[in-house]
């Protein structure tokens, strides 16, 4: 089974952030990286407004549910900084998005240490930063729509990333 650190670029939801947070924790994430404008909880170095900080951290709570608090977390704002950082030790950088390039989840097959990336709740992952990954997945669609929302894909990822893609 893989280990696995979660990359959170440019998310604006603090309720899609706390699901991530609940799903990480549930599925054994060791990692959050938080970056770009993707809000994150109040830490000790927190240079925000207190009271923005305390606002942002509740609704995240709301969805996490102690989460937060229990999966290790970081934030950063310059993701190519942390790409660089996560390539120097050996992970496999994993965007999941709707490509030319990408490959159905269940056709991928993950090496012991990766990163999946998630990007924008409606543009996806920046394609400079598509460019930087090992390999592009995404999830086959059955209806109508074609994109689940940022979080519940994540979800469905890192469960198969998780426990079936052995």
């Amino acid at each position: 089974m893989p280990s696995c650190s979660l990359v959170v670029h440019d998310i604006r939801s603090c309720y899609n952030v706390g699901s991530l947070f609940r799903a990480a924790d549930g599925l054994g994430v060791i990692k959050i990286y938080l970056t770009g404008y993707t809000p994150y909880p109040v830490h000790d170095k927190d240079v925000r407004l207190p009271y923005l900080a305390q606002k942002i951290t509740h609704q995240i709570h709301k969805t996490a549910l102690g989460a937060e608090q229990t999966v290790p977390w970081e934030h950063t704002e310059n993701i190519l900084n942390l790409i660089s950082l996560l390539k120097a030790k050996n992970y496999q950088l994993v965007g999941l998005e709707q490509t030319p390039h990408s490959i159905p989840l269940q056709k991928f097959r993950p090496r012991s240490k990766l990163a999946l990336i998630i990007g924008k709740e409606v543009g996806g992952i920046d394609p400079e930063i598509l460019k930087l990954t090992d390999s592009i997945i995404e999830i086959p669609m059955a209806g109508k729509k074609d994109s689940f929302n940022v979080a519940q894909a994540t979800v469905i990822a890192l469960y198969y990333i998780k426990h079936l893609s052995y």
